[in-house]
C-alpha cells in the first residue's frame, strides 16, 4: 500500500530524531510528535508530492527559523489529506447542556466584550465561547482551523470555574483572547516572545499556572493551566 511507504519516503528525504511513524485519519491534527518522539501524521501524505512532505520535514525541525516553519505549516496544511484518506463524517461530541449553563456563557460573552473594548479596541472577531467537563489539565483553551489559522471558538474549563474565583476565570479568558489576537493578525498561537509581551500589555501573567484544589481520589498530579 502506499500509506505503507510514507515512513521510508519521509526518512529518505531527510527526516530524523523520531523512533517511529505512525499514520492516522483524525483532521484535528495533522502532524505532531509524541511522547518516545513518535511521529503522527496524516495518511492522506501518503500520497502528496516529495516537495510537500520536505515541508513536513522542515515544519518538525525546531532548528529553522520561525518563519521557515511557517511558511512549510502552511505549504503542508494546503494539500488536501481528506481527498486521499477520509477520516469520514465528522462526529459531534457534544455535551449535554446543565442547569446554570447559559448564565455563565452570558456572563463570559459579556466579559469578552469588555475585554475586546478595553485591550483589544474592538478588533477581535466574535467567538462561541463553550463550557468543557472534558479538560483535565487546562483551564481554557483557542480552537483554530488548522487549514485557515482562523480561530473557532474558546473553551473554558467547568472545573475552572467550580474551583476558581471568577477573577481567575476572566484572566483565562483574557489568556485565549491574546491567542485569538494571535491568530486573526497571522501569528503563531504560542507562548513565545510576542504573545508574552501582549499578556503583559492586557494585565495577563503569561507564564501563570494554577495549583489544583486537593480532590479525594482525583490522581492528577500536574496543574492546569490555559493553553
Amino acid at each position: 500500500m502506499i500509506e505503507e511507504d510514507l515512513p521510508a519516503r519521509l526518512y529518505l528525504l531527510g527526516l530524523h530524531g523520531v523512533s517511529r511513524v505512525v499514520t492516522h485519519t483524525n483532521r484535528s491534527v495533522m502532524v505532531s510528535i509524541g511522547k518516545r518522539r513518535v511521529l503522527r501524521i496524516h495518511a492522506g501524505y501518503a500520497y502528496a508530492s516529495d516537495g510537500v512532505l520536505r515541508a513536513i520535514i522542515r515544519f518538525l525541525d525546531p532548528r529553522l527559523p520561525r518563519a521557515v516553519r511557517r511558511a512549510a505549516e502552511r505549504e503542508l496544511l494546503a494539500f488536501p489529506v481528506e481527498e486521499y484518506a477520509s477520516s469520514g463524517p465528522p462526529r459531534l461530541r457534544q455535551e449535554r447542556p446543565r442547569p446554570g449553563d447559559l448564565l455563565l456563557v452570558h456572563r463570559l460573552s459579556q466579559a469578552f466584550d469588555r475585554f475586546n473594548r478595553e485591550h483589544f479596541s474592538g478588533q477581535l472577531s466574535p467567538l462561541p465561547i463553550r463550557l468543557s467537563g472534558r479538560m483535565r489539565t487546562r483551564l481554557g483553551e483557542l480552537s483554530v482551523d488548522l487549514r485557515t489559522g482562523h480561530p473557532i471558538e474558546i473553551a473554558i474549563s467547568r472545573r475552572h470555574i467550580a474551583r476558581h474565583r471568577w477573577s481567575e476565570v476572566e484572566q483565562t479568558l483574557l489568556h485565549e483572547m491574546v491567542h485569538q489576537w494571535q491568530a486573526e493578525t497571522g501569528l503563531p498561537v504560542d507562548h513565545g516572545p510576542l504573545f508574552r509581551e501582549k499578556a503583559r500589555q492586557v494585565g495577563v501573567v503569561p507564564g501563570a499556572k494554577r495549583r489544583p484544589e486537593v480532590s479525594g481520589g482525583s490522581g492528577r498530579k500536574s496543574p492546569p493551566s490555559a493553553s
